[in-house]
Parts: C-alpha cells; sequence; structure tokens
C-alpha cells in the first residue's frame, strides 16, 4: 500500500477506490499510473490488464468482481471451518485425560460434541436412561417449526421419558406462545410436562436427572459442551429455578399477562430495551422475534404514548411510569 493509500477489506472500499473503479467503468479502462493512487482495486480483482494493450487496465464488470470477492470469502470460511474440525480432533483427547482428576466413574466432566446430528443423539442417550426430570430453557430461534423427522423423534423421546414418570419443565419466551406448533406439541404430549414464558431467557439449556447438561459451544450450535461437573450442574439448577418462579405458565393451564394503560406486557418489555438504548435489531433477537415485529410493536408504543420521534418515545416512556409497573 502507498504512504497515501490505507490498507482495508474489499468490504470497507476506499473513496479514491470507488471513485476510480467508477471512472473506469464509464470509459472502459485506466491508466496503470492513475490505479497507483487505488492499488486496492487490482489487489480485490475489480481491475485488471488487458489482454492486447498491457499500457491499459480495465474494469472488471461488478457482478463478476462481487462474485470472485465472495468465492473467496467462502473458501476463507471453509477453511476455518476445515481448521476447526482439526482443532476439535486434536484437543478432544487431550480435554478428556485433563479432566480426569474430576472424573466421577470414569465419566469425563466436560465433553466437547461436535456436529448438531452427534449431539442429538448424545442427548437421546441420556434421556433414554432417565426417569426423574427434564429441564430445559429453548430460546425462540425464529423456526416456526423444526425439520419433520427432527420434530417426531423429539416427540417420540420426550413421550418415552414421560411413559416412565418423568417429569418435563420447559421455559421458552413469550413469542412462542401462540406459535400453532407449540400448542400443538403440549397437546400431544401426556404425563407430567409443563411449561412457562419470560420476556428473555438464556441460551439453550437441557438438564437430564440433575447429573447431566448440555449447553451451545458455538453460536450456530454446531458445537456443545456435555457438562457433568456437579459445581456446574447445581448452578445451572438454581438458575433455571429461578427463572422458572419469574415466568408465566404457559401449559397445562395458560395465564396471560394483563394490558395496563393500553400497554402490553410486549410493548413494556420493549420499552426497557427501548430506554436502555438497545437497536431495533437488538431488541427481536432479545425478545425472540424478527426486526419487522419488533418495529410494528414500536411503532404501536409510540401511537399509545403520543410520540413523534424515537427520542421523544424514550423520554416518554420514562415519564409515562410504564416501567414500574407490575404485572
Amino acid at each position: 500500500m502507498t504512504a497515501s493509500h490505507s490498507e482495508h477489506g474489499p468490504e470497507e472500499m476506499c473513496s479514491a477506490g470507488m471513485e476510480l473503479y467508477r471512472r473506469a467503468l464509464n470509459t472502459g479502462h485506466v491508466t496503470p499510473t492513475a490505479a497507483e493512487a487505488a492499488p486496492c482495486l487490482i489487489d480485490f480483482g475489480l481491475l485488471r490488464l488487458t489482454v492486447d494493450d498491457p499500457g491499459r487496465l480495465e474494469a472488471v464488470p461488478p457482478v463478476a468482481a462481487l462474485h470472485s470477492l465472495l468465492r473467496t470469502s467462502e473458501e476463507e470460511i471453509a477453511d476455518k471451518r476445515r481448521r476447526e474440525a482439526h482443532l476439535i480432533d486434536a484437543f478432544s483427547t487431550l480435554m478428556d485425560s485433563g479432566t480426569r482428576s474430576g472424573e466421577t466413574g470414569g465419566t469425563p466432566t466436560l465433553r466437547l460434541l461436535s456436529g448438531k446430528e452427534r449431539i442429538g443423539r448424545v442427548i437421546g442417550e441420556a434421556m433414554s436412561c432417565a426417569s426423574e426430570q427434564l429441564l430445559c430453557v429453548q430460546p425462540h430461534d425464529g423456526l416456526v417449526k423444526p425439520p419433520y423427522h427432527h420434530h417426531e423423534a423429539a416427540m417420540a423421546r420426550d413421550q418415552e421419558f414421560l411413559n416412565r414418570g418423568g417429569r418435563i419443565r420447559a421455559l421458552y419466551q413469550h413469542t412462542v406462545r401462540h406459535i400453532p406448533y407449540t400448542q400443538d406439541r403440549y397437546e400431544q404430549l401426556t404425563g407430567d410436562v409443563e411449561a412457562r414464558t419470560l420476556d428473555e431467557v438464556t441460551e439453550r439449556l437441557i438438564i437430564v436427572d440433575h447429573t447431566v447438561a448440555f449447553i451451545p459451544a458455538s453460536p450456530d450450535r454446531t458445537l456443545a459442551l456435555e457438562v457433568r461437573h456437579p459445581a456446574l450442574l447445581t448452578h445451572f439448577v438454581t438458575t433455571f429455578d429461578r427463572l422458572w418462579h419469574l415466568a408465566t405458565p404457559m401449559h397445562p393451564q395458560a395465564v396471560h399477562q394483563p394490558t395496563l394503560n393500553g400497554v402490553t406486557p410486549r410493548q413494556r418489555a420493549i420499552a426497557a430495551l427501548l430506554v436502555e438504548g438497545h437497536t431495533d435489531s437488538d431488541i427481536a433477537d432479545r425478545l425472540g422475534m424478527n426486526v419487522r415485529t419488533a418495529r410494528v410493536h414500536i411503532a404501536k408504543l409510540a401511537a399509545t404514548l403520543g410520540s413523534e420521534s424515537r427520542a421523544q418515545l424514550g423520554y416518554l416512556i420514562g415519564q409515562s411510569g410504564i416501567l414500574d409497573q407490575e404485572a
């Protein structure tokens, strides 16, 4: 890079590069001397030497350039995935040996699981040996319903557990209360099963018989930790119990939160996040809804409070006292 041209990636195109690239697209070419002001264009494959005249650089069409950059990005992601897999393989035996001092009965207290199919299989194996209690936190990830075969397998697994005398306690976000799939699930299950909801929940958590827990170990949930350490299990169960007592019953007997002064419980939850300065996307992610739905609720809240701007809405939320009201 030249002294006047700072290093950057293709997703942060510099002004000099954008101006020169537009000129090259309009005229069909630029000189190598002109390109010295924005060497990034050659590095990113936006300019290339012409076949018949090495003294000219022609502009690569934006569609072709974008495709090439995306392919490079995909190759980098694939390479990182391969490195992750190699690291998991290399360290899995070390993790097992490293936890032997904390093992109980020869069982590692922590085990890293890779791949959603393997994670599901290990959870199923744990439940097949269980007969007491299943505690689970299921944050809404935007999926209305999982793939059919996953749904059927989970239903059969849970019903067999209930048939053995087990009890299921599940925590969700309020956004799933009226999803037909959720209602259908609990109408089909028979036995000691309860579900409650909160505005916000923790990441996914599954605790089987107070002896083993499963938590995500990567954002896309393709990695998971199998936890058998007694102290961690106690912490997970205590956290679940405290959330459970704060939650609103959904099944078998639904309890509906009241609307106070025209403001719904969902709007109060959004109001609390708004005054903390969260963006629309942050609010949607934390409350388990899409951004469009979050904005609809924000608009309704603004209309209820008589707000004409985002800044005014924060002020009116504070003045209204809605966050001090108990549902």
